[in-house]
């Protein structure tokens, strides 16, 4: 499935349909092929009903900033460019309020599929 994405903008950001306990979350993700994992806002995660401080599951990620442990959780369902993923785990770290996103989609959503980024129509696909 393909989505209109602005070329001129710093990040593709994808619109992403997140389900969990505490009900459903449109949230704008950044397209990030460079990130091994997806990630969300702390906050994201907490409207929809996790409590990140609670996983056991911590991961060790390298940031920009330097080397940290995030927690780790199950999201019920993610759907984003026509696919979706059930049980689907994200890493939770806090964003710096100048983010202008909810999060990265990693290559765990992406892995077994085309992907598609299109700069000179401003098309993102995948299939």
């Amino acid at each position: 499935m393909s989505r209109p994405f602005s070329p001129a903008a710093g990040l593709v950001v994808v619109q992403t349909r997140l389900v969990g306990p505490g009900g459903t979350v449109l949230a704008r993700l950044a397209l990030d092929t460079g990130a091994t994992g997806s990630m969300l806002n702390w906050d994201i995660a907490v409207l929809l009903g996790y409590d990140p401080a609670a996983s056991p599951n911590r991961v060790q990620v390298t940031t920009g900033s330097g080397v940290e442990f995030a927690p780790r959780i199950a999201i019920e369902s993610v759907e984003a460019l026509g696919q979706a993923r059930r049980d689907f785990p994200v890493l939770c770290h806090t964003l710096p309020p100048s983010a202008t996103v909810d999060g990265l989609l990693g290559l765990d959503f992406l892995r077994g599929n085309r992907l598609v980024v299109d700069f000179r129509t401003g098309v993102v696909e995948l299939d």
